[in-house]
């Protein structure tokens, strides 16, 4: 059976008339596909690292793993769904749980492992019982729900340790990267995220120079002075070395900390593959369970090895939609940069030296864009947030989730934030619904194609 590693040429490989295509299992030439897949690379590499510095892993290890992750998916799938995986968004919330649950990186990797098999196993049953086994469980407004708390349980992390470092450069970084998503067009607008690292690098590199140390907490600490762009790691590093592996290690508190994540990716998964099935004009739905398998599969397969979990990437589905080249040769080459990227440890310490002000002002648009994704899962699913049925179990769950409420189980465990949240918006709406009237339970279908249910263009896939 074909693993999707065989292209045909595209006419001559050159030229394209003004919308054509070119469909997965074809290629321009290699030179041309290698560039497609450096575009790639540029584009999904700031959501990529953004992620494992967010969560306290190694940067060069995200990049290299989602090469590996990325060549695997293509293997599952068969070449088939032209998708690139990189490092998840979702799970930076549940790593800032796991830190002050006092978990180290690999109390967090397991965890992540864990609920890449459980993906998996998702993924599985989605393949051998359909899709609506998927819709049934899983409506949009638990979707929504779950989503939204996901994003806004982490605004605390950005008010009480990003922004502190440096408000001006937060603010600065943060008005340069808004700006950049809404007024740049084309590939620019694609790597809004990455720019504005790039922007508020520069900020603090100027501010350094020109009014010197700052005094203010360093990564959460008690106030000192401070650069707020320390390079120093940087001259140190190599230019070639592998990244800083371990081994997983497993907590129940931490794996039901992120196992309510399983959700958000299912759904992610879902809309990247009906997007990329509109765009080739081949539809996916009998390779969706696949898709979702493939991602469980490489999540399992990265966080083995102290690295994070995986997702297919909106920023690459755009870059497809940009140049109308579909073909998986492209994400062969960009598995491939990816690779030779995380081989490089001076990349990863340049990576390692973005200064906490930056990344206050990068996290303020990028977790409010995570959490908006559920508000927006909703809008395009029309649901009816004045039906109780669907109020009442969202109102309580959002609370929950977002409050960081707890509930003390046993001396030793307790539920508390996004698991406990996601718990009561999925318990809560499949008991309510089975004791409500009639009239509460009337929704729009979930498998018309005018109500996909799912967002497609959140940075970094989430």
């Amino acid at each position: 059976m074909s693993l999707g590693v065989r292209w045909r040429l595209h006419g001559d490989g050159k030229n394209l008339a003004p919308g054509e295509i070119v469909r997965p299992d074809e290629r321009l030439t290699w030179g041309r596909t290698a560039g497609l897949g450096a575009q790639h690379v540029v584009s999904m590499i700031g959501a990529c690292f953004v992620a494992p510095i967010l969560m306290g892993l190694d940067a060069n290890l995200a990049v290299m793993a989602s090469g590996a992750a990325t060549i695997l998916f293509l293997l599952i799938t068969r070449g088939r769904i032209p998708s690139y995986l990189g490092s998840s968004l979702s799970f930076i919330g549940v790593a800032a749980v796991i830190q002050t649950q006092g978990g180290d990186a690999a109390t967090l990797t397991g965890a992540l492992l864990v609920v890449g098999a459980v993906l998996f196993l998702c993924g599985a049953a989605i393949r051998a019982l359909g899709a609506r086994v998927l819709h049934a469980l899983l409506p949009p407004v638990v979707t929504g729900a779950v989503v939204m708390l996901i994003g806004f349980n982490l605004a605390p992390v950005t008010a009480g340790t990003y922004w502190p470092q440096d408000q001006w450069t937060a603010l600065l970084t943060m008005v340069f990267t808004g700006f950049a998503l809404v007024v740049l067009r084309g590939f620019w607008s694609r790597i809004a995220i990455f720019l504005g690292l790039a922007f508020g690098y520069l900020v603090s590199w100027v501010f350094d120079r020109v009014f010197g140390k700052i005094h203010s907490p360093a990564g959460g600490t008690e106030p000192v002075d401070h650069w707020r762009l320390d390079l120093s790691g940087v001259a140190k590093a190599d230019w070639i070395g592998l990244p800083t592996l371990h081994a997983p290690s497993f907590s129940l508190s931490a794996v039901l900390v992120a196992l309510p994540v399983v959700i958000a990716l299912i759904a992610e998964n879902a809309g990247h593959v009906k997007a990329v099935g509109e765009m080739t004009g081949d539809p996916l739905d009998d390779k969706l369970g696949t898709a979702i398998m493939a991602d469980g599969a490489a999540t399992v397969m990265a966080t083995s090895v102290g690295g994070p979990a995986t997702t297919t990437y909106a920023e690459n589905i755009g870059v497809m939609a940009a140049t109308r080249v579909y073909s998986t040769a492209a994400y062969w080459c960009a598995a491939g940069f990816a690779i030779l990227f995380g081989l490089c440890p001076k990349f990863g310490a340049v990576v390692a030296a973005i200064p906490g002000g930056v990344l206050g002002g990068i996290t303020v648009i990028l977790y409010g864009m995570i959490g908006l994704l559920g508000a927006q899962i909703w809008v395009r699913s029309r649901v009816d947030l004045s039906n109780p049925l669907h109020l009442v179990p969202v109102a309580a769950g959002l609370i929950v989730g977002i409050g960081n409420v707890s509930l003390k189980l046993t001396d030793n465990f307790e539920l508390s934030g996004i698991a406990l949240g996601t718990l009561i918006v999925l318990v809560g709406y499949h008991a309510l619904r089975a004791l409500a009237p009639a009239h509460m339970k009337a929704e729009p279908p979930l498998t018309d194609t005018d109500n996909p249910g799912y967002d497609r263009g959140l940075p970094g896939g989430s």
